[in-house]
């Protein structure tokens, strides 16, 4: 699976949840059911890649300001979430994160931003195909602090500062 295939099957799967992260998963796993076991790792593999990548302040400082706040958990899973809105969105967000107010016609914190079971959906897939676990991707984990400079969360003036215009339009 290249590139422009994961991005297909994450787009398509997308639009016909119509927004809501649990019916794309769901949609998700079924189409991965359609695909042989190595391209459903295929699919993981290009998955947590993209999920490691994201691993950085500067976008866990734009999930802060989405989120109203922003728990290692919720991190993790605003990532899922981010993968889950596509290629234009997710690289948008990587080269500027501020950028996020701009691409994101709707957010709904409470809806949007929960993208855990995205996650899981090729290994549910796998399981469903092989009966097993799937296996060790191969893909080196994300390293133990984010990339880049940490940030203030709890100071919102270096949030304002620093994201101007998701503070506009989603900060407290």
């Amino acid at each position: 699976m290249d590139e422009t295939e994961f991005w297909e099957i994450v787009d398509s799967t997308r639009e016909a949840a119509e927004g809501d992260p649990e019916d794309h998963a769901e949609l998700l796993v079924e189409r991965l059911l359609q695909s042989d076991p190595d391209s459903v790792l295929d699919f993981a593999r290009h998955f947590e890649s993209r999920y490691n990548r994201a691993y950085r302040w500067d976008l866990w400082g734009a999930a802060w300001v989405l989120l109203d706040g922003a728990s290692d958990d919720a991190f993790d899973y605003f990532r899922c979430w981010l993968i889950g809105q596509g290629r234009d969105i997710f690289e948008g967000a990587m080269h500027d994160p501020d950028s996020l107010a701009a691409l994101l016609e709707e957010f709904d914190e409470e809806i949007d931003g929960d993208g855990e079971e995205l996650g899981y959906a090729a290994d549910e897939a796998y399981e469903e195909l092989t009966g097993t676990v799937a296996p060790d991707l191969g893909i080196p984990p994300a390293p133990p602090e984010p990339e880049g400079t940490p940030i203030d969360f709890e100071n919102k003036a270096v949030l304002a500062e620093r994201y101007p215009k998701l503070w506009e339009r989603f900060g407290s």
